[in-house]
This record gives structure tokens, sequence and C-alpha cells, in this order.
């Protein structure tokens, strides 16, 4: 069953060039992962700071091969120092509504 993830990351004030940069490499590595079928970031209209992670899987196998990898891994130590907060981390399921 596919798995949807969406994270969301603020930056601190003046970090924001910085987390994309980091964020950046983590992307291109993730795209090129197996398991993923979509992988973008987003950053919000509406303010500067905050940034959505837009992740699609083929499975929960693949959301854990991402998670074990070490571009992911870096992303996770990097943003340590540039985001304000810990991420908001939405995972979801498909739900099928067609009749």
């Amino acid at each position: 069953m596919t798995v949807k993830i969406v994270a969301f990351v603020s930056a601190k004030p003046g970090c924001e060039d910085a987390f994309v940069d980091a964020a950046r490499v983590c992307v291109a590595a993730s795209r090129a992962e197996p398991g993923v079928l979509h992988y973008e970031l987003w950053r919000e209209a509406q303010g500067d700071r905050r940034f959505v992670f837009n992740e699609l899987y083929v499975d929960d196998a693949a959301v854990a091969a991402h998670m074990a990898s070490d571009h992911f891994k870096a992303l996770g130590v990097a943003a340590r120092d540039l985001a304000a907060a810990r991420p908001t981390i939405i995972v979801t399921h498909p739900v099928d509504v067609a009749d």
C-alpha cells in the first residue's frame, strides 16, 4: 500500500537558505531511491520560514529504507541547527472512495 508523507519544518530566522541547501542534497538522493514515487520540497507562500516535504512511497518498507538512508540522516543532523523546532510529520495511507 502506498504511503504519503507530508512534513512541515520551520527554519530559524536567517537559516532559510542554509536549510534549502541541506535539503537539496536529501531531495536529489531521495528521488533516486527505488521505492520513492515522488519527493518534493515546497516553501510556504505566506512567510518564508516554513517548508513542506511532499513525499510518496510504494510502501512502508520504502519509507523505512528512506529513513535509514545516509542522506536522510544527514539532513536530520543539519536540521538540528537550522530548524526552529521539531518537524511536524503526517503519515497517511490512501482511502479508496471510488464506487
